[in-house]
C-alpha cells in the first residue's frame, strides 16, 4: 500500500539506485533542483504523502513545500560534522527554521543528537537511533572457497597478505603503495587491493601505478590476472565484497589533506582489523567506538601507516583478536532501519 519515489543526486547513486531497486519502487529519479520552478513542477507531479530525507539533505524549497501543504517530513540517519554544525551555529535563526520543518529527526549517534537539538531541534522529536549503515547487507558472502577463488582472480596467492585501500582519495595510494614496499622488504608477501571511492579517478591511479615496478592489474579492464601484486578495483558496488579477502584495511579520506573520512563499518561488518588517519570528523561517534573496543587504530601520517601496517601484519593473533571484536561490535548495533521504519508507520497512522 505504498508507492515509493526513489531519488538521488549524483550519476552514480541514480545508476546504483536503477540496478538495485528499480523493481522495488515506483520510479526512480534525480532529485529536482531545489529552486522553486523546479520544486514545484516535482510536487505536482508527485503529490507526496510523506517526505523521508537522508543525513544532511537539507532543502529549503522542499521542506517549505512540505509544510505549506502539511506533508509529514523525516530525517534518517541524521548527521552533523564538525563544519557543518560549525556553519549552522553562524546561522542559527535559519537553522531552527530547517529543522523547525521536520516532524522527526532520527539521527545516527549521541553526538548528532546532541548538536541537533542545540541547532534548535525539538528535544522530544530528536531520536538517536544508531546508524542505518549498521544495516547495510553484505549481498555476497563468500564461503573461504569462494575467499580463495577471488583471491586468485585477482592474481594474488593462496597465502598472501592482502593489504585494502578501502574508499581511497588522493594521496592516499602513494601511501599504501609505499606501506606495501615495507611490508615487501620485511619478507611479507603483501598484495595490494586499491578501491578508490570515486571510480573515475583510475586514469590518475593508473599514472602512479604504470611509476612503480611491480605488476598490477586494472578490475574494469577484465577479471582475470596472474601473477599480481597490485589491483585497482576501479568498480562500483564491489567493495564489501572484494573486502572479504583482505587481512588488514585503511579507511580512505583519512589522511592529509583530505578530511571528512569515508565509513569503516563495512570493513567491521566483515571481521576486518581497521587502519585510519586522524581525519574521520563524519564518524566521530563510530570511530570512537572502534577505538574503544580495539578494533581500529589510529595513524597520523603515511609514516605511521606503514609502521602499524608491519606491526599488525607481523601479529597474526592481534589481527584475530580485532577481527572478532569487529564481528561482535557490528551486530551488536544492528536494528537502526528496522526501528525507524516502525516509528514512521507509528507517526503517519500507518498500519498494513
Amino acid at each position: 500500500g505504498i508507492e515509493i519515489v526513489l531519488t538521488t543526486t549524483t550519476s552514480t547513486g541514480y545508476a546504483e539506485a536503477r540496478k538495485r531497486y528499480a523493481d522495488k519502487v515506483s520510479y526512480v529519479a534525480i532529485f529536482p533542483l531545489d529552486f522553486w520552478p523546479f520544486s514545484r513542477a516535482a510536487w505536482k507531479r508527485i503529490q507526496p504523502d510523506a517526505i523521508i530525507l537522508t543525513e544532511s539533505e537539507l532543502w529549503p524549497e522542499h521542506l517549505h513545500r512540505a509544510g505549506k501543504q502539511q506533508v509529514p517530513t523525516f530525517l534518517i540517519n541524521a548527521r552533523m560534522s564538525d563544519k557543518s554544525y560549525a556553519r549552522y551555529q553562524q546561522v542559527r535563526p535559519l537553522a531552527c527554521w530547517l529543522f523547525s520543518k521536520l516532524d522527526h529527526i532520527y539521527t545516527a549517534s549521541e553526538l548528532d543528537q546532541k548538536r541537533l537539538i542545540e541547532l534548535g531541534g525539538n528535544d522530544t522529536r530528536v531520536t538517536c537511533s544508531g546508524s542505518i549503515k549498521f544495516d547495510v547487507k553484505i549481498e555476497h558472502r563468500l564461503d573461504p572457497d569462494k575467499q580463495q577463488e577471488l583471491k586468485s582472480s585477482l592474481g594474488f596467492a593462496a597465502d598472501s597478505f592482502v593489504l585494502l585501500g578501502s574508499s581511497t582519495w588522493p594521496g592516499e595510494e602513494a601511501a599504501l603503495l609505499n606501506t606495501q614496499k615495507a611490508l615487501m622488504a620485511r619478507a611479507i608477501d603483501c598484495r595490494l587491493l586499491i578501491v578508490p571511492r570515486h571510480a573515475e579517478r583510475a586514469p590518475e591511479i593508473v599514472k602512479l601505478l604504470e611509476a612503480q615496478d611491480l605488476p598490477w592489474h586494472q578490475r574494469s579492464t577484465g577479471y582475470e590476472a596472474e601473477n599480481n601484486r597490485i589491483h585497482l578495483a576501479d568498480t562500483t558496488g564491489e567493495l564489501a565484497m572484494l573486502s572479504q579477502i583482505a587481512d588488514l584495511a585503511f579507511i580512505g579520506k583519512s589522511l592529509e589533506p583530505n578530511v571528512g573520512g569515508q565509513t569503516p563499518i563495512e570493513a567491521a561488518a566483515v571481521g576486518l582489523p581497521i587502519l585510519m588517519g586522524p581525519n574521520m570528523n563524519n564518524f566521530k561517534y563510530v570511530v570512537r567506538s572502534l577505538l574503544r573496543e580495539k578494533i581500529a587504530r589510529t595513524v597520523q601520517d603515511a609514516e605511521a601507516l606503514k609502521a602499524t601496517a608491519l606491526q599488525l601484519a607481523e601479529d597474526e593473533a592481534a589481527r584475530k583478536a580485532m577481527s572478532k571484536a569487529a564481528r561482535a561490535w557490528h551486530g551488536r548495533n544492528q536494528g537502526s532501519s528496522q526501528r525507524i521504519a516502525e516509528s514512521i508507520l507509528t507517526d503517519l497512522n500507518f498500519s498494513e
